[in-house]
């Protein structure tokens, strides 16, 4: 199992960016080597690309079934495009990084064998990007997905509102707030504009005692009465790594990924 650590300037963020990849290349299973199906997996506030690795057992999991998976970084700002910054989070995620992990890694170009998932703002993120960029993703996997657009439009500012719902601090993420609703960061708006036919698949899971559930469900109901197909889950937990740590398994249950080979390695050793 390769984890790879690569830092690369990028023309969208105009900076280097740093990303986490795992790249199963290197089991000895006797198969002959395929292109890699991949999976770009996005982040919640105040992480980076260190925490999936860090809080899930999804390197294990990703060597098991021969997946690729790349982990950026999204700096709070909920993988938008912010024009007034030159911060093009979007583009970054939907283009950019695509490309480059392409010609860095031996990864499919298969719209689908190419999929997107995330936690929290992470989840926002896929659910965004993946409808947006629905020529390139073929699946979205979204947990506890932070689906606040109307909190986000009515938000205030003050000394007992968190940072993070902070009008001043959506703005300089979002740019108008007014102009939020039937925008391309408006997940019901993207289902709205799009053929029923083009929409990924689209896998939803969130926690009982998660503050976000009334959201999920509100957007699980959302896509169903637009007759667009949804895998749902809920389970035992709150907003927590133990949580997704569970359900992003599911996820790769869900994805159309190889069966588990384990190969060799040193959490798997054959002595015959």
């Amino acid at each position: 199992m390769a984890l790879v650590q690569v830092d690369f300037i990028s023309e969208k963020l105009k900076r280097t960016v740093t990303i986490n990849a795992i790249i199963p290349v290197d089991k000895n299973t006797g198969q002959t080597k395929e292109k890699l199906k991949t999976l770009y997996l996005l982040h919640g506030i105040f992480g980076n690309y260190t925490d999936w690795v860090c809080g899930t057992r999804i390197q294990r999991w990703a060597q098991d079934h021969d997946l690729a998976v790349i982990m950026p970084s999204g700096e709070n700002k909920f993988y938008v495009d912010n024009e007034l910054s030159h911060e093009y989070f979007s583009q970054f995620i939907g283009e950019e990084l695509v490309q480059i992990t392409r010609a860095m890694f031996p990864l499919s170009h298969l719209r689908e064998d190419t999929f997107i998932a995330g936690l929290s703002m992470g989840g926002y993120g896929a659910l965004m990007n993946g409808l947006k960029y629905h020529q390139t993703f073929g699946y979205i996997g979204a947990l506890s997905a932070a689906l606040l657009l109307d909190d986000f439009i009515q938000a205030k500012d003050g000394e007992d509102v968190p940072y993070m719902m902070k009008r001043s601090y959506l703005t300089s993420v979002f740019g108008d707030l007014t102009k939020l609703k039937g925008s391309d960061k408006d997940y019901k708006a993207l289902i709205e504009k799009m053929d029923i036919q083009d929409v990924p698949a689209i896998y939803m899971a969130c926690g009982t005692e998660d503050s976000l559930l009334p959201q999920n469900r509100d957007y699980r109901d959302f896509l169903k009465a637009h007759h667009i197909p949804v895998t749902y889950e809920e389970g035992p937990g709150g907003h927590e790594w133990d949580f997704w740590d569970c359900y992003i398994k599911h996820v790769l249950e869900w994805l159309p990924i190889n069966e588990k080979n384990e190969g060799l390695s040193s959490g798997h050793i054959e002595m015959d």
